[in-house]
């Protein structure tokens, strides 16, 4: 199983993330390192990971503002905090963000593994559920693997990010979701200029289901955005 399960591991002492990052890969997980927050969320958003392994002293971005980051984009993925301190504060700090571990360093590498284990057994993140790949709003079909939306014999092929847009619409049927959601899992940045960017998108993916009355993309100010399919 251990083939299957990708792993993040954001830390900035080059040398320990080397060492962490070998003493995974050869217990047979996937791991991507990354040596500062800002490129840790950037990762994030460009896969999908069953573990994040992050260090509380980062650059760019620190590891409990990371984590924040992460639990705006994914409730679920596991999340555990590496530090070399032992601080009741912090270890409170990290509960209180969602974390699921806390492993201080320097540690033993049995118990490191035991307990990396044990967090991937018990997490929803690690399973083989088929993701769903079709989507069905009134009268049109989304095919998000193939970028396509069509209806009827209308079929029209839709960028990456106007596909990931819609998918995390589909997600969020009929339910608000955040423009700073949208904006760090698609982007991987909530900028002024991501916002405006955004805009645009959102007018394209509303002009492509005006055909359908019973499918919207309304604005709630100030929030988001709600993906709305009226029963007929």
């Amino acid at each position: 199983m251990t083939d299957k399960v990708k792993i993040l591991l954001v830390e900035d002492d080059y040398n320990l993330g080397f060492v962490i990052q070998d003493l995974l890969r050869m217990e047979g997980f996937h791991v991507r390192l990354a040596t500062n927050g800002k490129d840790g969320l950037l990762s994030f958003n460009q896969d999908e990971y069953h573990l994040c392994l992050l260090d509380v002293m980062l650059p760019e971005k620190d590891g409990f503002t990371l984590a924040e980051d992460i639990r705006k984009i994914n409730e679920q993925v596991p999340i555990v905090f590496l530090t070399a301190k032992s601080m009741v504060e912090d270890k409170i700090r990290g509960l209180r963000i969602g974390a699921d571990d806390y492993i201080t360093k320097p540690f033993v590498n049995e118990e490191f593994l035991l307990r990396i284990r044990a967090i991937l057994k018990r997490s929803k993140a690690f399973d083989d559920e088929e993701k769903i790949e079709h989507y069905t709003l009134g009268s049109y079909a989304f095919d998000t693997v193939n970028l396509t939306l069509s209806r009827n014999n209308d079929l029209r092929q839709l960028t990456r990010k106007e596909a990931d847009i819609l998918k995390m619409m589909c997600e969020h049927l009929n339910r608000v979701i955040e423009r700073e959601l949208i904006a760090k899992k698609v982007w991987g940045d909530d900028s002024y200029f991501v916002g405006r960017s955004m805009d645009v998108f959102i007018t394209k993916l509303r002009k492509y289901l005006a055909d359908d009355e019973s499918v919207s993309i309304s604005n709630v100010h100030g929030v988001g955005f709600r993906l709305s399919i009226e029963e007929k």
